[in-house]
């Protein structure tokens, strides 16, 4: 069998594709929360959202503290910046594009503008 290492972008992406952990990401902004709590708005079981959890723990998008029995998640964004670096890479590979596509088609559009003949005074 082929063991694959992922890398710590790949984890947060495969974290960001799921809407659900997108959501629970969304609600941890505002202030960390108990298991149930982050549970309560979807409907989905607490085994389903235990391993959604994971993910996010594995990303490192959420930490998860224990005291008794109350599982604590909190968001930690700093592995985010990594996806941001690397879409801020392709953003400036596409405006680069775009701003020569831009620049071609001005170059088009003055060139086959009919020219106005001057008037003579």
């Amino acid at each position: 069998m082929v063991e694959y290492k992922t890398s710590p972008l790949d984890a947060v992406f495969h974290a960001l594709a799921d809407p659900t952990r997108r959501a629970m990401l969304r609600t941890l902004c505002a202030q960390p929360l108990p298991v149930g709590e982050l549970a309560a708005p979807f409907e989905i079981s607490l085994a389903a959202v235990s391993k959604h959890i994971q993910v996010l723990e594995r990303a490192g998008l959420i930490r998860r503290t224990v005291t008794g029995r109350t599982h604590l998640c909190e968001l930690d964004a700093a592995p985010l910046h990594a996806g941001m670096e690397w879409i801020r890479h392709y953003e400036q590979f596409w405006q680069q594009r775009v701003d020569a596509l831009e620049a071609l088609l001005k170059t088009e559009d003055l060139s086959r503008s009919p020219r106005k003949p001057r008037r003579k005074p």
